[in-house]
């Protein structure tokens, strides 16, 4: 994978573990035209070929800001055509990050505000530092959330708290965001980072085949009935039974060792 980018900085952290950081910190790494084509090269790259990849970490950098959304003084100069441009850019990154083929990590390490909590929201699960708040303030701006907030967020949170918060834009903190299923945990920013690697390797460490098809049978299956997700999830679960991998886990569990998996 290119590791190259002019906004994003991206690093192996641990074995099999990505870390992507939002890059632009003099800005709360606010999401200019080129960062959007940064995150569309990475996410086509990651979902068309995640390698060695088991898992991806995404934060901001420094403490001030996880990402502050849509950089409005790039956008402010734009015509409309350049605005609507722009943001099918974000819109592609946003589908391709929904779809990508490993779990998603949301390192949140400060404000997450308009497009940033969107980012955060399109992630598997988020870890907070107790610190980090989060809004989706776009009808402050005669928008509404443009990158999933209206669908994402219901779905952490219920339609009707999605409705108070994205109406009225406001702001909610970390202690909010886990109480209301936002965020799964939260941490003191010195430990936020660590605990998400953490984490992040413990994935890692499990069979990356079982992992991936579980989470597509979650992911797919909430878009069904009950009955539909099940048979998605039996198929799924059917299409792990001849892996090595599979051979190899129940090899090592008879064996008392630790398993070494292949992703075959």
């Amino acid at each position: 994978m290119n590791s190259q980018f002019q906004t994003l900085s991206f690093e192996l952290a641990r074995p099999h573990v990505g870390l992507l950081t939002f890059n632009r910190p003099e800005v709360a790494n606010a999401i200019n035209t080129q960062m959007a084509r940064d995150l569309l090269q990475l996410f086509t790259e990651l979902t068309t070929d995640p390698g060695e990849l088991r898992c991806l970490v995404l934060t901001g950098a420094g403490e001030r800001a996880f990402c502050a959304g849509g950089d409005l003084k790039e956008r402010d100069g734009m015509s409309d055509e350049q605005w609507s441009a722009q943001h099918a850019i974000v819109e592609r990154v946003i589908v391709m990050m929904l779809e990508c083929p490993i779990p998603v990590i949301a390192a949140v390490n400060g404000a997450a505000f308009g497009g940033g909590c969107e980012f955060a929201l399109a992630a598997d699960f988020i870890y907070a530092a107790t610190t980090a708040k989060f809004a989706l303030t776009e009808t402050r701006l005669g928008i509404i959330p443009g990158a999933g907030g209206t669908q994402t967020l219901p779905r952490a949170v219920g339609a009707r708290r999605a409705i108070e918060l994205i109406c009225s834009a406001s702001t909610f903190n970390a202690d909010e965001a886990l109480e209301w299923g936002v965020a799964n945990r939260t941490f003191p920013v010195a430990q936020l980072l660590p605990e998400v690697l953490a984490m992040a390797e413990r994935i890692a460490a499990n069979a990356p085949l079982a992992v991936r098809q579980a989470r597509k049978s979650i992911r797919v299956g909430m878009q069904m009935d009950v009955h539909h997700g099940l048979q998605f999830a039996i198929e799924a679960y059917n299409n792990l039974v001849g892996t090595a991998d599979r051979h190899e886990g129940v090899r090592a569990f008879v064996e008392k060792r630790k398993p070494s998996f292949s992703g075959r």
